[in-house]
This record gives C-alpha cells, sequence and structure tokens, in this order.
C-alpha cells in the first residue's frame, strides 16, 4: 500500500510544493528527504521543524493518506512582541 502526502514550504517571495507517493509505513523525515526542497531552496536543517496541518511534527511522525506536511521556519520575532512594537508606533488619542 502507499500514502500521497504533500510537502510544503513557504517563504517571502517562495511557495513550494511537492506531491509524493511514497510506500506504507512513511514518516514526516521520509516524506521530507524525498520532496528534496531542503536542498532545492538550501534551508538550515537544523532550524526547519515540521507541521502536519500546521499541528507541530517529529520527524518519526507516521503520515496517513492526504497529509500536508509543512517545512517551518524559526519566527524572526515573538508575536506578542510585534503587537506591542505596531502598538508603540500607533499610540492611543494621537
Amino acid at each position: 500500500m502507499t500514502v500521497t502526502v504533500t510537502v510544503v514550504y513557504a517563504a517571502p517571495g517562495v511557495e513550494a510544493a511537492e506531491e509524493l507517493t511514497l510506500p506504507e509505513p512513511a514518516t514526516v523525515a521520509e516524506a521530507v528527504a524525498a520532496s528534496g526542497l531542503i536542498e532545492r531552496w538550501q534551508l538550515e536543517r537544523s532550524s526547519i521543524a515540521f507541521a502536519i496541518f500546521g499541528q507541530r511534527a517529529d520527524p518519526a511522525t507516521l503520515l496517513r493518506n492526504g497529509d500536508r506536511i509543512e517545512l517551518t521556519r524559526p519566527l524572526r520575532i515573538d508575536a506578542m512582541a510585534a503587537r506591542r512594537l505596531r502598538a508603540a508606533k500607533r499610540p492611543l488619542g494621537g
């Protein structure tokens, strides 16, 4: 049996998706390696994490048919800190 999944990566100016069919059982790590996206976009392996439909996933996570594996980049700034910076630029009553 096989499993069909999609591996995706997005960054400013980059949108990449690879649909793959792998033999079962298949893991996140196997799908990412088969996609070639890390090499194609010269990503730093140590800074890339994985998610399946937005939920953090381990490289050893087993895949199900239709899964969407996302290669995630580290945040450049914490979301709360970003909100504070935007708010400081637009004070209330100003």
